[in-house]
């Protein structure tokens, strides 16, 4: 059953953890020197997906393998801003709303795929 669901396992986990990230830069568009934070979520998706295909070292049998590792911060970046706040904050609210709401889109795509995988599997198990 390992990698039923393909890469969008691991999708569905990064694009939840891009959800809180983008969240708070709206959250803290008001704060003076708020830096605004995001993921190059490709990047970090590909690098996950290399990390599963060639099998992550456990150091238990009962650990999750191709899991996506909760401390990502190697691959955050600071966006740069198209116009600059004169307090520091670097955050466009209009900006980070429609990242969020790609990012919920493209969380919503993946979350029905897997969806359709289980239902086939229910299916199969039933013998329709």
């Amino acid at each position: 059953m390992d990698g039923i669901f393909g890469i969008h396992e691991q999708a569905l986990l990064l694009r939840s953890q891009r959800s809180k990230m983008i969240a708070s830069n709206i959250a803290n568009a008001d704060t003076p020197g708020y830096q605004a934070r995001d993921i190059d979520f490709k990047q970090v998706l590909n690098q996950q997906k290399t990390d599963f295909q060639v099998g992550l070292k456990t150091t238990n049998k009962d650990h999750i393998k191709g899991f996506i590792h909760a401390d990502f911060s190697s691959e955050i970046k600071y966006r740069v801003p198209l116009q600059p706040a004169l307090d520091g904050n670097t955050v466009d609210t209009q900006l980070e709303k429609g990242e969020y709401a790609e990012n919920t889109l493209s969380f919503y795509a993946s979350l029905r795929f897997l969806n359709g995988r289980i239902k086939g599997l229910l299916n199969a198990i039933k013998g329709e």
